[in-house]
């Protein structure tokens, strides 16, 4: 399965929700916002978030600054 998350396409062995995305990229804590196909997936949804093949998505984090 074939996910594009930030413009990079990455290569996922099943369909995964997004939670379990986010593990497996070391990523849990660090990521505040989640969109997939440009939809916002609100934080309480990830585990109900099942990523499809193809699917784009774009992970944010927020940083202070200025």
């Amino acid at each position: 399965m074939n996910i594009i998350i930030n413009g990079e396409s990455k290569k996922f062995p099943e369909k995964i929700n997004l939670t379990m995305l986010l593990k497996e990229l070391s990523l849990e804590g660090k990521v505040m916002a989640a969109a997939v196909n440009m939809e916002i997936v609100k934080q309480n949804n990830w585990d109900k978030c099942i990523l499809n093949d193809g699917d784009k998505l774009e992970l944010l984090d927020f940083v202070g600054g200025g």
